[in-house]
C-alpha cells in the first residue's frame, strides 16, 4: 500500500463498512423469516468483501501496464460471458431474467465483468497515438464496442447496467480528448437508441411513465418510487435511528440491493445520506486526480474510466432512489448487496491505487522536497 492514495482507500473503506451495517439493518427481518438467520445476507456480503479485498490487493500489485497486451483477450472473454449468460439453461435471475451464471458455490454477473473489461479495452484503444481524435480509427470503433456491450446487457435485460456502460464509454472518449463535435453528433444519434431501449419493452415503458407520475398507479408501476420517497422523507435530518426504519418491513422493494440508499436516508437521515454522497465525491475527486497525474496516456484513461465506472453507477442509483431519473435496477457500489458488483468495483479501486503510486505530480513533489532538504543540509 506504500505510496498509494490514502484518501481514496479510506473513503472506499468507509463506504464498505456502511454497506455491511446497512445490509444487516435492511435485510435482517426478511432473512429471519425466509432463512431463519437474520445475518444471512450480511455474512455473505462479508465473504464477498474479503474476496473483493483480495482482488484489490492483486490489482494493486499487478504490473497494470501489462493490461495493454491483455486488453483484447480480457474484452473477448467478457463478451463471451455476456453471450453465454443468454444461453437457455445457463443464465438465471429474478423474474425470468438471465443476468447470472450459477457455478454452484457462487454466482457470477457477466455485466460486472464487462464494465471493467470495457474500461481496460477503451483505455488501450484510445491511448494509441491519433486514435482518440480520429472518428474512423478511434471514436467509431469505441462506439461499436460500447453499442455491442450495451445491446448484450440489454438482452438480459438490465437497462441500468447497460446505461452505466454507455455513460462510462462516453466519459472515456471525453477524457481521451475526442473531438467535441464528434461526441455531440454521437449524443444526438443516441437519442433514438435510448428511446427504443425504453419503449421497446412494456415494463420499461411503464417504469418511465411511472417516473413522470408515480401516484397515477401507486400499487404497481409507481410503488417502488413512492415507497422510496416515503423512506427518504420520514428520515428527517438525523433519521429514525439505525435499525428503526419502517419502510423495509415489506414495503420498500429491493431494500438491501437497489434501494438501500432509501434505507440509509430513513434510518440515518439527511446527514447519513450526505455522508454517503460525500464519500463518493471523495472517490470522484481522488480518482480523477489520479488520472490527471498519471504517468502516461494508458494509465490516465484507465484511471478516468474506473473512476467514471464507479461514480456514474452511484449517481444513477441515487438518482433512481430519489426519483430524479426513471427506475433502473442497478446497485450502489460498495454498499448494496451483491458479490460481483463488490468484487469488480474493489478490483477497479486496486487499479486506481496502483496507478496513484506512479503519479507524476507526486514524484515531482518528492523530488522538490528532497532537493530542499539537501540544500538545507549543505547550508
Amino acid at each position: 500500500m506504500r505510496g498509494a492514495d490514502f484518501w481514496l482507500l479510506l473513503s472506499v473503506a468507509g463506504l464498505l463498512c456502511i454497506g455491511l451495517v446497512m445490509i444487516y439493518s435492511a435485510s435482517s427481518n426478511k432473512t429471519y423469516l425466509s432463512f431463519g438467520d437474520p445475518y444471512y445476507y450480511v455474512k455473505r456480503q462479508a465473504v464477498f468483501a474479503v474476496v473483493g479485498t483480495v482482488a484489490l490487493l492483486v490489482a494493486l500489485n499487478f504490473p497494470y501496464k501489462r493490461l495493454r497486451s491483455l486488453a483484447k483477450l480480457i474484452m473477448a472473454g467478457a463478451v463471451g460471458l455476456l453471450l453465454l449468460v443468454l444461453v437457455p439453461g445457463v443464465g438465471s435471475g429474478p423474474g425470468g431474467t438471465q443476468r447470472w451464471i450459477d457455478f454452484g458455490f457462487a454466482n457470477l454477473q457477466p455485466s460486472e465483468v464487462a464494465k471493467l473489461a470495457l474500461v481496460i479495452f477503451l483505455a488501450y484503444l484510445l491511448s494509441q497515438p491519433g486514435r482518440a481524435r480520429s472518428f474512423m480509427r478511434g471514436v467509431l470503433p469505441s462506439l461499436v464496442l460500447v453499442g455491442m456491450v450495451f445491446g448484450l446487457i440489454l438482452m438480459q435485460p438490465d437497462l441500468g447496467t447497460a446505461i452505466a456502460c454507455a455513460v462510462t464509454g462516453a466519459a472515456m472518449l471525453f477524457a481521451a480528448g475526442s473531438n467535441l463535435l464528434h461526441l455531440g453528433l454521437v449524443g444526438v444519434a443516441a437519442v433514438p437508441v435510448v428511446y427504443w431501449a425504453i419503449f421497446s419493452a412494456e415494463y420499461r415503458k411503464q417504469r418511465f411513465l411511472a417516473f413522470l407520475d408515480p401516484w397515477a398507479d401507486p400499487l404497481d408501476t409507481g410503488f417502488h418510487i413512492i415507497q422510496s420517497l416515503y423512506a427518504l422523507g420520514s428520515g428527517g435530518l438525523f433519521g429514525l435511528g439505525l435499525g428503526q426504519g419502517r419502510q423495509k418491513f415489506f414495503y420498500l422493494p429491493e431494500q438491501h440491493t437497489d434501494f438501500i440508499f432509501a434505507v440509509i436516508g430513513e434510518e440515518l437521515g439527511f446527514a447519513g445520506a450526505v455522508l454517503v454522497i460525500a464519500l463518493f465525491a471523495v472517490v470522484a475527486v481522488r480518482g480523477y486526480r489520479i488520472a490527471a497525474t498519471a504517468p502516461d496516456g494508458f494509465s490516465r484513461l484507465l484511471a478516468a474510466g474506473v473512476t467514471s465506472m464507479i461514480v456514474m453507477q452511484a449517481a444513477i442509483n441515487i438518482g433512481v432512489v430519489t426519483s430524479s431519473i426513471p427506475v433502473t435496477g442497478i446497485p450502489l457500489p460498495f454498499i448494496s448487496f451483491g458479490g460481483s458488483s463488490l468484487m469488480f468495483s474493489l478490483a477497479g479501486v486496486g487499479l486506481l491505487l496502483n496507478i496513484s503510486r506512479y503519479g507524476v505530480a507526486r514524484k515531482k513533489g518528492k523530488e522538490v522536497t528532497a532537493h530542499v532538504a539537501a540544500s538545507r543540509r549543505r547550508a
